[in-house]
C-alpha cells in the first residue's frame, strides 16, 4: 500500500490489526483517519475514487469492533468478491457472509447460526434483501458494530446508478436497532453527496474525500467513425492486455464480443440478460487472465478487484460525467498505464434523450442536464482532467495535465475577455433563473417561445453574439463555470446565475484576460460500418484509382461473359473496397463488403488474381492488420428469413417475427442477395405486384440501367411504379441474375 509519512508506535492496536489481518504495514491516503473515525464510534462519509482502498475503511474496523457491521452493497457479484476477499485474510469462513436471494435455505441457516454464535464479524446484504421481515427480525437479536453503505452514490437521483431501494435503508436501520452509520463511494458531485447525507440522516457525519485526480489515466475522445475497425486496431496494438469495452445495449455488446472473437481477439460479453452463472464464469475468465476483453454493460465492474486493467474504451458515450469516472476508474487501479479511450457522435446523446420519453417530467430534467454535462465534456478543447475535477467539486490549476488528448494535442488558444463580458452581461441582463440554453438563444437572438413570454427579445443584448454559432457560446458559457464567474444551481436543474466573482468581473476596470479554445467539431456520422462491414469500405472515391479502372474493366469482361450487367457481378462500393484492402485470397475476398461466399466463388478468382499480380508489380504492402473480419452470416436473422421464404411466409409475418420494421426486413434481403444467396419471392411479388409490371421492371433493370439504383429506377420507369414494387421486382432480378 501507499506510504504514509505519519508516526505511530509500534504498539498502536490499529496497525498492529492492519498488520495482523491484511498483512500491510501502513495505510493508503486518509483510510487511517476514516478508520479511526469509525471506531470512536462516529458517522462517518467517504469519497474516495475507485482502487482508493475503500472497503478497508469497513472491513478492518469491522474485524476490531464487538458486533457484526452489516454491509448495504447493490450486487450479488460484488458482494460474493468481498465476502471471498476476507476469508483469505481470515482463518474462519465465517468471518464473512451474504444473504441474499442466491442462498437456498440450508445456506441461509448456516450464515445464521455462524452470526449467532459470534463467528461472524461482516454481513453483506442487497437493500432488497435487508428490507425483508424475517431479515430484520433476526438482524434485532444481534449486535450491530455499524452500518457501512457501498457505492452510496445509489441513493441519490442525481447519481449515475440510481436504486430506489437505497432510499429506504435509513427507516430500515431505525427498525433494527441505531448504530454509527459509514457511507462510501468512489463518484459523487457535491450535489449527490448533500442528498446522500440528508437521506441517510447523518448531515453532522465527518466528510473524508479523497482527491478525484488519477494522474496515470490517460483520457481522449475520438469522433465515433469506423470505432469498430479502431477498437480491434487498439487491442491487437496491445495485446495481452487486459481491457474493458462498454456499450449502452446489450445487443451491442453481444455483437462487438463476437466480432472480437472472428478477429482473433480473446473477449467475452457481460450484461444484466445473461444467466448468473455464464455472467460469474464469464468475469472469473477476465479475473484469471483467460480473456484479454470483456464487452460489457455498465453492470460490469462494480467491485472488481482486477488492478491490471491497461485500458476502458466507451464504444457509447455514457449517460452521466458520473458514470464515465466510475467506469473509466477500472483502469490502471494498480497505478499503472490506464488509457480510457471514448467514441463520441451527438447522434448517440439524441438516441438517450429519446430514451428519456415517457419518463416523470423531474426525471428527463435531470437526464438531460446530465446528458448536457456530458457533452460539454465530449466536446470541449479543454483540459478533460480539469473539466472532470471541477465537476466533482475539486480545483485543478494546472494548465496542462501532459495525460489527455486536448493537453497533448492542445488548439490554438484566442484572447476571450470581450467573448466572457458580453456573456455575462447577458446573463445579468435576463437575470438568474435560466439555463445554459436559454442564455445561448438570448446570445444568437434566437425568439424562442420562451424567450418572447419574458419579453427578452426586446432586450439591447438580444442576438448581440450572433457572429458565432451555439457551440462557442457553450464554450463560452463552460469557462465562466470553471473561473467561477456563473454558479449553476444543480439543485434547480441547471439555473445559471452570476457570482461574486463575476461581478467583480463586470465592474469597472475588473475585467481580465481569458483564454479560450474553441471546442471540437466531431463529424455526424454512425458507426454503422462497425459491426457488419467486412474491413470498413467506405463511400466516396476509390483509394486507389489505377487498380479501381482496371477492376472495373474485369467486371465489364466478367459481365459480358455471363451476359449480365456489371453492377450484378460486383457493386462499385466493393470494388472501390477492394482497392483499399487488396484481396488476394478467397478468404480475403469474404471481408469484402457485399461479397458472399456464392459471389466469391463464382466470380473471385478473376479478381484475386487481377489484384495479386497488381500488389506484387507496385510492391504494394498490404493493411492486413486493418481487415476485420466480419461475423459469419452478415445478419443475424439471415438463416430464419430464408428458411421463412422457403415456407412462403408473409413478409410482414416475417419481420413481426424478428421485431423489424418492413423497411428493415427488406435490408436484410437485399444484403442476403447482395452476398450471393438466392432467393425465391415470387410468391410474394404475385400477391404485392401487378404482374403486368414486373417484366418491364426487369427489362429496365437488365437492359438500361447502369445501377441498381432504386432512385434512378423510379425516375426512369415513372410515378405508375411505386418504389416497394421496384425493390421486390429488383431483389428477384438479382437472385436470378446474379446467384
Amino acid at each position: 500500500m501507499a506510504k504514509n509519512t505519519s508516526q505511530h508506535p509500534a504498539s498502536d492496536a490499529l496497525y498492529e490489526s492492519l498488520k495482523r489481518h491484511f498483512g500491510f504495514s501502513q495505510f493508503k491516503g486518509n483510510q487511517e483517519e476514516v478508520i479511526r473515525n469509525v471506531l470512536a464510534g462516529n458517522d462517518t462519509f467517504v469519497l474516495m475514487p475507485t482502487g482508493g482502498g475503500k472497503s478497508l475503511c469497513y472491513q478492518l474496523p469491522a474485524l476490531m469492533m464487538d458486533g457484526v457491521a452489516i454491509v448495504i452493497s447493490p450486487l450479488i457479484a460484488l458482494m460474493k468478491n468481498q465476502v471471498d476477499a476476507m476469508r483469505t485474510f481470515a482463518m474462519e469462513d465465517g468471518v464473512a457472509h451474504f444473504l441474499n436471494s442466491s442462498l437456498n435455505k440450508s445456506a441461509v441457516q448456516k450464515v445464521r447460526e455462524d452470526v449467532l454464535a459470534g463467528k461472524t464479524k461482516l454481513l453483506y446484504f442487497a437493500p432488497e434483501s435487508l428490507t425483508k421481515e424475517e431479515n430484520v427480525e433476526f438482524l434485532r437479536k444481534i449486535k450491530v458494530s455499524f452500518y457501512a453503505i457501498d457505492e452510496a452514490h445509489c441513493i441519490s437521483e442525481w447519481g449515475h446508478d440510481f436504486r430506489p431501494e437505497y432510499r429506504r435503508i435509513r427507516p430500515i436501520i431505525a427498525e433494527i436497532g441505531q448504530a454509527p452509520v459509514i457511507a462510501l463511494t468512489a463518484t459523487a458531485t457535491p450535489k449527490v453527496q448533500l442528498d446522500i447525507q440528508k437521506n441517510l440522516g447523518m448531515q453532522d457525519a465527518k466528510v473524508f474525500k479523497s482527491s478525484f485526480n488519477r494522474p496515470n489515466l490517460y483520457y481522449e475522445v475520438r469522433p465515433k467513425v469506423g470505432a469498430t475497425k479502431e477498437i480491434i486496431k487498439y487491442i491487437k496494438q496491445h495485446a495481452g492486455k487486459s481491457g474493458i469495452i462498454y456499450c449502452l445495449s446489450r445487443k451491442k455488446v453481444e455483437e462487438l464480443a463476437e466480432l472480437l472473437v472472428v478477429n482473433g481477439i480473446k473477449a467475452l460479453p457481460y450484461h444484466a440478460g445473461i444467466d448468473a452463472a455464464t455472467r460469474a464464469a464469464n468475469q472469473d475468465k477476465f479475473l484469471m487472465e483467460e480473456v484479454d476483453v470483456i464487452v460489457a454493460t455498465i453492470a460490469f465492474g462494480m467491485g472488481i478487484d482486477k488492478p491490471d486493467v491497461r485500458y476502458v474504451i466507451h464504444y457509447d458515450i455514457p449517460k452521466s460525467l458520473e458514470g464515465y469516472y466510475q467506469e473509466t476508474g477500472r483502469a490502471g487501479r494498480d497505478g499503472g498505464e490506464g488509457r480510457c479511450i471514448t467514441f463520441y457522435s451527438y447522434k448517440d446523446i439524441q438516441k438517450l434523450e429519446k430514451f428519456m420519453q415517457g419518463k416523470p417530467v423531474a426525471e428527463q430534467e435531470i437526464g438531460k442536464l446530465l446528458l448536457q454535462e456530458t457533452v460539454s465534456y465530449a466536446e470541449s478543447a479543454m483540459c478533460r482532467r480539469r473539466m472532470l475535477l471541477h465537476y466533482f467539486g475539486e480545483q485543478y490549476d494546472d494548465p496542462n495535465c501532459g495525460c489527455c488528448d486536448n493537453c497533448c494535442n492542445p488548439r490554438e488558444e484566442f484572447e476571450g475577455r470581450e467573448f466572457m463580458r458580453l456573456m455575462l452581461e447577458t446573463l445579468q441582463a435576463i437575470g438568474p433563473g435560466f439555463k445554459a440554453d436559454y442564455l445561448e438563444a438570448m446570445l444568437l437572438g434566437k425568439a424562442t417561445n420562451l424567450v418572447k413570454s419574458y419579453k427578452h427579445h426586446k432586450l439591447e443584448l438580444f442576438g448581440a453574439g450572433a457572429g458565432h454559432d451555439a457551440q462557442f457560446w457553450s464554450a463560452v458559457i463552460r469557462q465562466g463555470l470553471i473561473l467561477g464567474l456563473i454558479d449553476k444551481d444543480i439543485e434547480n436543474y441547471g439555473l445559471l446565475s452570476i457570482s461574486e466573482t463575476g461581478r467583480a468581473y463586470l465592474a469597472p476596470g475588473g475585467a481580465y484576460s481569458v483564454k479560450l479554445v474553441a471546442d471540437h467539431r466531431y463529424e455526424e456520422t454512425d458507426d454503422e460500418d462497425s459491426l457488419t462491414v467486412h474491413g470498413g469500405g467506405r463511400s466516396g472515391g476509390a483509394a486507389d484509382p489505377i487498380l479501381f479502372s482496371m477492376l472495373t474493366d474485369l467486371r465489364k469482361e466478367v459481365a459480358k461473359k455471363h451476359d449480365l450487367p456489371p453492377y450484378v457481378i460486383f457493386s462499385e462500393d466493393s470494388l472501390k473496397e477492394m482497392t483499399i484492402q487488396y484481396p488476394v485470397t478467397l478468404e480475403d475476398m469474404l471481408n469484402i463488403t457485399g461479397v458472399g461466399e456464392g459471389k466469391a466463388r463464382r466470380y473471385g478468382k478473376p479478381f484475386i488474381d487481377l489484384i495479386a499480380r497488381y500488389v506484387e508489380e507496385n510492391g504494394i504492402e498490404r493493411p492486413q492488420e486493418m481487415v476485420v473480419k466480419s461475423v459469419v452470416n452478415k445478419s443475424r436473422n439471415k438463416v430464419f428469413i430464408i428458411q421463412s421464404i422457403d415456407r412462403k411466409m408473409d413478409f410482414k409475418d416475417i419481420a413481426d417475427a424478428k421485431g423489424l420494421t418492413m423497411e428493415e426486413l427488406m435490408d436484410e434481403i437485399e444484403a442476403i442477395v447482395g452476398a450471393g444467396t438466392r432467393l425465391n419471392i415470387d410468391y410474394y411479388i404475385t400477391e404485392m405486384v401487378d404482374e403486368d409490371k414486373v417484366p418491364d421492371i426487369i427489362d429496365y433493370f437488365t437492359e438500361e440501367a447502369q445501377t441498381d439504383s432504386v432512385e434512378e429506377a423510379v425516375r426512369e420507369l415513372g410515378p405508375d411504379y411505386t418504389e416497394d414494387e421496384i425493390r421486390l421486382v429488383r431483389v428477384k432480378f438479382l437472385s436470378e441474375a446474379g446467384n
